[in-house]
């Protein structure tokens, strides 16, 4: 997996037993006695997680967890022999992931590293470009081109632009439509997706043909051969 993890607790058995159960899935494990040490490796070794014991000498969880949010959106799991309700919310309020009060199951924990691990990779990933017949949809910069110039949508526009084109070729109801871009709980009325179609109609200009109407159904986005 390539994926490197201090196990940061001043008990020494706990933090074998986390590195153990971590290094049988594949993880590359640093062990920290105190919050200082864990400051240090963080600082001179390539991290992807954190585990960090509150009660620690030296800087405890809490403050390991504030320094290294000044720089760093890594994954953070917070281990605590408390377990009250006003601690988690203030390793929460630090930017924590997750906080898992002791005795705790290795295997739930290492579940939730991998769980965590692949949330930040998800994120991390590009947002994927869509390209077709000279319309091209950036969904990392919310920008819409046609033959390489920019379209100026609203954000709203773009969403619907975006929903309907991941759904090429199919037939989408004014229903499913309100429902994928504007959410379940909206209230307004069902023709705010027609007024929002022509204003997308008009300004993709020739590629407005594209976003066809299906008699009877709502609309199909398709591009022309």
């Amino acid at each position: 997996m390539g994926k490197n993890i201090i196990v940061a607790d001043d008990e020494e058995r706990m933090r074998k037993l986390v590195c153990d159960f971590l290094k049988k899935e594949g993880y590359t494990t640093f062990e920290a006695e105190n919050g200082r040490e864990a400051l240090n490796i963080f600082t001179n070794q390539s991290i992807d997680l954190l585990i960090l014991d509150v009660m620690m000498p030296e800087y405890d969880g809490w403050a390991v967890c504030r320094e290294v949010r000044k720089t760093s959106q890594v994954p953070i799991i917070m281990l605590t022999a408390r377990g009250e309700e006003a601690d988690e919310l203030f390793g929460f309020d630090l930017g924590a992931d997750e906080y898992i009060s002791k005795p705790f199951s290795p295997r739930i924990l290492v579940a939730r590293v991998q769980a965590l691990l692949r949330r930040a990779e998800s994120i991390s990933l590009p947002l994927p470009l869509r390209s077709m017949g000279g319309l091209e949809i950036d969904e990392s910069a919310h920008y819409v081109y046609i033959d390489n110039k920019p379209i100026d949508l609203t954000p709203k526009e773009f969403e619907l632009l975006l929903y309907m084109a991941d759904h090429a070729g199919r037939a989408l109801s004014r229903e499913q439509i309100l429902n994928a871009v504007w959410n379940y709980d909206y209230f307004g009325d069902i023709r705010t997706v027609d007024a929002h179609i022509k204003n997308i109609r008009l300004k993709l200009g020739p590629k407005g043909e594209y976003v066809q109407t299906v008699r009877g159904v709502g609309y199909r986005f398709e591009v022309s051969s």
